[in-house]
């Protein structure tokens, strides 16, 4: 009797979780880092962690909303696209969630109404742009970190001469990564960051103007160090270009870090955005990138703000950090970073002035989308088929045809 009793009491209800995300490269970290934490204290909850591909996230996530058939917990890109679901109503108002006041205004200005009223993603982490570089190919070519774009391009002349690497691991096939690791990396040094961003959506500056054009005309420059074939290298090929030892500098970011850490035999340094001149103040994009937002039409509601609770607090944060080192959390709490590259990242934010990436606030809410537009004429623009300043023009054009300051 008392068997058939116990085989007659139901199992523990669990109930799964998934989570849509771009940040494929993170599969193993949350899979065996991150969620293993959050389930061990709640064996009623399963998390799955089923990222997308960069490219193709928006555009899969917006579909997959539509169709009632997102995930329940969904990684949010910063400003305008997530803003743009929540207005739909396929993202959960999460301003009274146990843990949001872990952060501040501005941490959660990315994920908030343009009123700062409601937010609807928990913040995570903001990423910092920059370059690394191979450590033993500086130390074997004799070569100084840059500081000044004159410094920077000598650099790269010494390593194509010397025949040994490619002086930089960048392609264009992917279109994406030549304006987020090229446009929006250099950038903020010409248009003065936050200063050039403003008067753009101001509509006192345009995209013509030369503190915008100026990127560009370095970015062409690029395309001679680039290696044969940059016009056919995607991002994977340009990732294990620098892993493999074969490519010297890797224009990037923060992000990064963690993928590369095992795969890498070298020692890898990092250095900021070179200033156009000596003396120079330095602008770093330290833009937040990611948080994570409650599908409105999960069926899991409840089991989903538990998690994002859990997303809230500082454990979470400091996991997050330092298994995932290049994600800097935006949590009002000291979080230690163990990791050294990410260390050196993270002390330019005391050496320079903070950005964002330009396309991302407001100015890509109509179509065409300035933040894709940026994409294929950053590409265009390396790949030799259209002059910096038709680029230019070709953006600005697209960004009046719908955008108005005034309002």
């Amino acid at each position: 009797m008392a068997a058939l009793s116990a085989a007659a009491l139901p199992a523990q209800a669990q109930t799964t979780l998934t989570i849509e995300s771009w940040r494929n490269d993170d599969l193993a970290v949350w899979q065996e880092k991150i969620i293993p934490v959050f389930e061990a204290a709640h064996p009623d909850i399963k998390v799955v962690f089923s990222p997308s591909a960069p490219t193709e996230y928006n555009s899969a996530l917006s579909a997959k909303l539509d169709a009632g058939s997102g995930g329940d917990l969904v990684a949010c890109r910063p400003f305008d696209a997530s803003l743009a679901l929540f207005e739909k109503g396929q993202l959960a108002d999460l301003s009274a969630l146990p843990g949001i006041e872990n952060f501040g205004d501005v941490a959660k200005t990315a994920w908030s109404t343009d009123d700062g009223a409601k937010t609807f993603c928990v913040p995570m982490a903001s990423v910092l742009h920059g370059f690394m570089y191979n450590k033993k190919a500086f130390a074997d070519l004799g070569l100084e970190v840059p500081a000044t774009e004159d410094e920077f391009f000598a650099v790269l002349d010494k390593i194509k001469a010397d025949g040994t690497y490619i002086p930089l691991a960048m392609g264009t096939k992917d279109q994406w990564e030549a304006a987020t690791m090229g446009y929006q990396n250099i950038g903020p040094n010409y248009w003065k960051g936050e200063e050039g961003r403003k008067a753009l959506i101001a509509g006192t500056q345009k995209l013509t103007d030369a503190d915008w054009v100026k990127p560009y005309e370095v970015l062409a420059k690029w395309a001679d160090y680039m290696g044969d074939g940059y016009q056919a290298q995607t991002y994977p090929d340009s990732q294990n270009l620098f892993t493999l030892g074969r490519a010297a500098i890797y224009p990037t970011g923060s992000w990064e870090i963690s993928p590369f850490k095992p795969q890498v035999d070298f020692e890898m340094g990092a250095f900021k955005p070179p200033v156009p001149k000596a003396g120079d103040t330095c602008y770093i994009s330290d833009h937040p990138d990611i948080a994570m937002g409650l599908n409105a039409k999960s069926p899991n509601q409840e089991a989903a703000k538990t998690f994002l609770s859990w997303v809230a607090s500082p454990e979470f944060a400091t996991i997050y950090a330092n298994e995932a080192p290049g994600f800097f959390p935006l949590i009002d709490a000291k979080v230690e970073l163990t990791d050294p590259l990410a260390q050196e990242f993270v002390k330019w934010r005391s050496e320079c002035t903070p950005t964002i990436r330009s396309t991302y606030q407001i100015l890509s809410r109509g179509t065409p989308n300035l933040e894709n537009e940026t994409w294929a004429e950053s590409a265009n623009v390396m790949n030799k088929t259209e002059t910096p300043a038709q680029a230019a023009e070709k953006l600005q054009k697209g960004l009046d045809s719908w955008y108005k300051p005034a309002k």
